[in-house]
């Protein structure tokens, strides 16, 4: 992948509409050691009405693994808490969290634009979801499909912070967090996409959301 700068000249296609905050999440992981994983024509396609995340995990190859620079060191604990199983090194895992019904509840994410290696995060939240008590915001770099090698269209995560627990959220009270997020040098800026998440004390994802799209 090449090295991210502030050029947005060929930024990736804005969505005209997003999944609702409360739509299933779809979770694909695969090694870092699998570059076959990423080039695989029978990856699973998922549909647009689905919240969408890619991880690779790092592995005990470290740098030398193929796809090591693309693996963020919070994709293994993600592995570890999501999958049941251990991730295999030559084997892509997917787990699916079901959608929930649809709660009075918003969650909404802007960034500002790319300066000198960061993007400036906002996100507001406000209601009550049931489940609900961190909140977790990633930079997701929008992959089409015959870019950079993958045969299908990714979401991959290329960076994470938190958790955070804000005491409003479990109380139903509005709030809000400011994050400085760092995008790795092997990412490209004009790509990545804010996404936030919040999830349940099992790791459970119960809404998402992203920016740069408006909500059906």
């Amino acid at each position: 992948m090449r090295a991210a700068s502030d050029d947005t000249t060929d930024a990736a296609e804005v969505l005209d509409t997003c999944p609702r905050v409360s739509a299933s999440v779809i979770e694909r992981f695969i090694s870092a050691d699998c570059d076959t994983c990423w080039t695989d024509k029978a990856a699973s396609t998922i549909a647009d009405d689905v919240w969408l995340l890619d991880w690779i995990v790092p592995s005990a190859r470290g740098e030398d693994a193929p796809l090591s620079s693309a693996a963020p060191t919070e994709a293994a604990a993600r592995a570890q808490r999501t999958l049941k199983t251990p991730l295999q090194a030559n084997r892509p895992a997917l787990q699916r969290t079901a959608a929930r019904t649809p709660a009075t509840f918003d969650l909404r994410i802007v960034s500002g634009p790319a300066w000198n290696g960061y993007f400036g995060v906002q996100i507001n939240g406000s209601g009550r979801i049931a489940g609900a008590r961190s909140v977790w915001i990633a930079l997701v770099e929008t992959v089409a499909a015959g870019t950079d090698g993958t045969a299908v269209p990714r979401q991959l995560v290329r960076t994470v912070a938190g958790p955070f627990e804000p005491r409003e959220l479990r109380h139903g009270q509005p709030w809000q967090l400011l994050q400085a997020m760092r995008w790795p040098e092997t990412a490209k800026a004009a790509r990545l996409r804010a996404r936030t998440w919040l999830g349940g004390a099992d790791g459970r994802i119960v809404a998402m959301a992203g920016e740069r799209c408006r909500a059906p």
